[in-house]
């Protein structure tokens, strides 16, 4: 299904690339380093993170051992998430799990009624969506990269004779 016909959408924009793709480029950035920003802050002292999470948690049914476990997890799938997307690097993979871990967020967060929080967590899980509908225009990236240079790099056919030297 194709959104629009304008001329614009399809003309090239800065090295090749047309404004689809740069929008998907930006906006797959800005997640990525908002991610990367995220366990750059919280990794560096993750037992203070994790007891603040516990606190906010002791008056919901969770577990507080597995609420720390996942409270000390957190700041490093955030960085790993940020580092992956940032770069365009396994680019569907991490906006998966990206995905999957908002999901995971807003369960946490509407046990513990913070609907304003639930409600910007929404916005970032549509942000994965939107980025994860439209992976066919990630070009620039790692992942565009290694696709690019596999598919110049000729495969020798099972069928084909050796070469004779």
């Amino acid at each position: 299904m194709k959104l629009s016909t304008s001329t614009e959408d399809a003309s090239p924009l800065f090295f090749g690339i047309t404004n689809a793709v740069a929008g998907h480029l930006l906006l797959r950035l800005a997640l990525g380093i908002n991610l990367l920003g995220h366990g750059l802050v919280r990794i560096g002292n993750p037992s203070a993170f994790a007891d603040a999470i516990v606190q906010l948690f002791a008056n919901t049914w969770l577990p507080s051992p597995l609420v720390r476990l996942f409270a000390l997890l957190l700041p490093s799938i955030e960085l790993v998430i940020g580092v992956l997307l940032t770069l365009g690097l396994l680019t569907r993979a991490a906006l998966f799990t990206g995905g999957l871990l908002m999901v995971s967020l807003i369960f946490g967060t509407t046990l513990r009624s913070d609907w304003e929080t639930a409600g910007l967590q929404m916005i970032y899980a549509a942000f994965y969506a939107a980025l994860m509908a439209t992976a066919h225009l990630n070009r620039v990236s790692v992942d565009a990269w290694w696709a690019s240079t596999r598919s110049r790099s000729v495969p020798v056919s099972s069928s084909s004779p050796a070469p004779v030297p």
